[in-house]
């Protein structure tokens, strides 16, 4: 299944940040909130009724899932964290160290780390992409005529590029360069990466534009894509349980969660391979992204700093470009995140 949509696999992932204080002790508060996290769903009910409650080990077993992983924040600190199920048929219980496939939240961490690049004077912000593309060339049209792709453009989803998301390349396939990923020459499975509308007039979630972004950011540091996310955002973190690395290695594989379809089957020969690792190559924990959102909190309030400066870290979140209201997306502004 494509990046840009839940998969049906393993990877059930729910971050909450709460803010609110509560009077009573630290632990009894703690295992309260952990209890109505794990009892606080609700089924839909069509007559008027009161929902009834459901606990998480129903609704994972309703819906086919065999493994859930959850972080908890709380006033800008992991609180809680907490593994459900096995990581596959006949495997080891989920643990909070347990990795999953991140799927498109790969995108997140991925432009954190190119806005990185800007700041060290490798990447640029607003130039037009050709000048820094060394290993590939964009084709240019009647649309890059009326304005050039820009890096804001890409990390923002609205430099009108082609092909939504990615499907992964199963057990035995063979891998595709990513130069032929860009170009949608075999053995890659996707179409041709290529503007489709004039860049800056409209959102289009784009997987193949987080493709490119990973090819300027080979281009700008001459190293492999895992090793540059592991060096400037992963490691500085604190995200030891995350890699980019595709495939993942053979001692990591033994401990990941497995995919399944919906029916709770698995998926033959384990976990896709995403040689697309901007858009959709992230390993990564609940207790890892509560990390990365606690470095994005504290960035934008002066304290952390980690990865951008306060001043980078606004223009992450700063609104690119207003797109219409649809179900897949519950706002209308597009940041760079």
């Amino acid at each position: 299944m494509k990046s840009t949509t839940l998969p049906l696999t393993c990877l059930l992932v729910l971050v909450l940040t709460l803010a609110s204080s509560f009077g009573q002790g630290f632990e009894s508060a703690t295992q309260g909130r952990i209890h109505a996290v794990e009892n606080g769903f609700e089924s839909s009910s069509s007559s008027g009724q009161r929902p009834e409650p459901r606990d998480l080990l129903t609704e994972m077993k309703r819906l086919n899932v065999p493994a859930v992983s959850i972080a908890v924040v709380h006033e800008g600190k992991i609180e809680w964290a907490k593994g459900n199920g096995l990581t596959r048929v006949g495997g080891i219980a989920v643990n909070p160290n347990t990795m999953f496939q991140a799927a498109s939240i790969s995108k997140s961490i991925t432009a954190m780390a190119a806005l990185h690049l800007i700041e060290q004077g490798k990447l640029s912000l607003d130039t037009p992409i050709q000048t820094e593309l060394n290993s590939w060339t964009l084709r240019q049209n009647r649309f890059t005529e009326q304005h050039p792709v820009t890096l804001r453009e890409l990390l923002a989803n609205t430099a009108g590029i082609s092909v939504d998301g990615f499907d992964g390349y199963a057990a035995g396939q063979p891998i595709p360069t990513l130069t032929q990923i860009l170009n949608g020459t075999k053995p890659a499975n996707s179409a041709p990466i290529v503007v489709e509308v004039v860049p800056g007039s409209e959102f289009r979630y784009s997987g193949g534009g987080f493709t490119i972004v990973q090819e300027m950011m080979i281009d700008a540091t001459s190293k492999p894509f895992p090793q540059i996310m592991k060096a400037i955002v992963l490691d500085p973190i604190g995200m030891r349980s995350s890699t980019y690395q595709q495939p993942i290695d053979p001692e990591s594989l033994i401990k990941v969660a497995f995919p399944v379809d919906a029916h709770a089957k698995p998926i033959p020969g384990g976990p896709h391979i995403y040689p697309e690792m901007a858009a959709a190559g992230l390993w990564t924990t609940p207790s890892d992204l509560a990390r990365w959102i606690i470095e994005m909190q504290n960035s934008l309030l002066g304290k952390a700093n980690h990865v951008l400066s306060f001043e980078m870290t606004r223009t992450m979140l700063t609104k690119v470009i207003r797109m219409p209201k649809s179900p897949m997306w519950d706002t209308d502004l597009v940041s760079l995140r």
